[in-house]
């Protein structure tokens, strides 16, 4: 079925009552009638507490299709820690304010646990050719099998012609993309450059978590980046590495969890540069206890 929610704040002349689908079948049901007629879908999968990082992804995704749909679900499967799930925030209707703010014509699908896994709430497994076992990866195992089920799911439910990610999760990109060539699923992966605020602080639903001081002083993470960028062209990777190391040591507002470069395409760690290849460094940094994620093209 699907459930409204009166809007007024962004409705001068009368209100908006957008259409928020909860049950996969009735949705896919008018997907199916879409593509029929000719029309191409877009979608944005999250799990909601919206923010301008997603919204550039919904833009994009009615510019270049017929039919945007956002997804707002949080995913069970992919969280390792049950305290972690609980306190995730569902803002649904504040998203749907969001949404109704810049187009009336986007598609809500915001489905119940039940909905989407009935009783066995079970991840499936990948074989995400070893870019699960780095980074994010090794210390939350089966969390990106989680991410997989989720949106091969969504996919599944959709049939979207193109589906729109963030580059902020570098890591979850190349693994969406790796599952979508395991499966087969007619869909294009658009990658989407990461938001950032006007300090440079990569958009973040965690952000808001953040003190109004901190949110300013957490600029400091893309500005590394940026310094470990241009040490790059003349220095080692581990001499990068140690800087940033060194860098955060530093700092006793941020805590280093980790900072690595990698090959862009396989997130391998390198110890050498080779002249034509990709690369890429990733940080994960605590501040004021949120755990805060960015990456930067090297």
């Amino acid at each position: 079925m699907h459930i409204s929610i009166k809007l007024y704040k962004f409705a001068p002349k009368k209100d908006f009552i957008p259409m928020i689908y909860t049950q996969q079948k009735e949705l896919h049901s008018l997907m199916e009638t879409l593509k029929n007629q000719g029309k191409t879908i877009g979608l944005v999968p999250t799990m909601g507490a919206l923010h301008d990082g997603h919204l550039s992804l919904i833009k994009k995704a009615k510019k270049e299709n017929d039919i945007a749909v956002v997804s707002i679900f949080v995913n069970p499967t992919q969280f390792n820690n049950p305290t972690d799930l609980e306190k995730y925030p569902r803002t649904l209707t504040a998203d749907a304010d969001k949404i109704a703010q810049y187009s009336k014509e986007v598609i809500i699908f915001a489905p119940t646990v039940d909905d989407i896994y009935g009783e066995e709430v079970v991840a499936q497994p990948f074989d995400f050719a070893g870019l699960d076992k780095v980074m994010e990866g090794s210390s939350r195992p089966g969390h990106f099998d989680g991410v997989g089920t989720i949106v091969k799911k969504l996919f599944e439910i959709v049939i979207p012609d193109r589906a729109y990610f963030g580059e902020k999760d570098y890591q979850q990109l190349l693994i969406i993309q790796q599952m979508v060539r395991q499966t087969g699923l007619p869909v294009t992966i658009v990658p989407c450059p990461i938001v950032r605020n006007s300090e440079g602080l990569a958009l973040s639903s965690r952000n808001a978590l953040l003190s109004e001081v901190m949110t300013q002083r957490a600029s400091f993470i893309y500005r590394t980046l940026l310094a470990a960028k241009e040490r790059f062209a003349t220095h080692t990777p581990a001499e990068v590495e140690a800087w940033v190391v060194d860098t955060f040591a530093k700092e006793p507002d941020f805590t280093l969890e980790y900072f690595t470069i990698t090959d862009a395409h396989n997130l391998q760690h390198i110890n050498t540069k080779e002249a034509g290849k990709e690369y890429r460094a990733f940080i994960v940094v605590y501040a004021e206890g949120v755990r805060l994620i960015d990456n930067l093209s090297m």
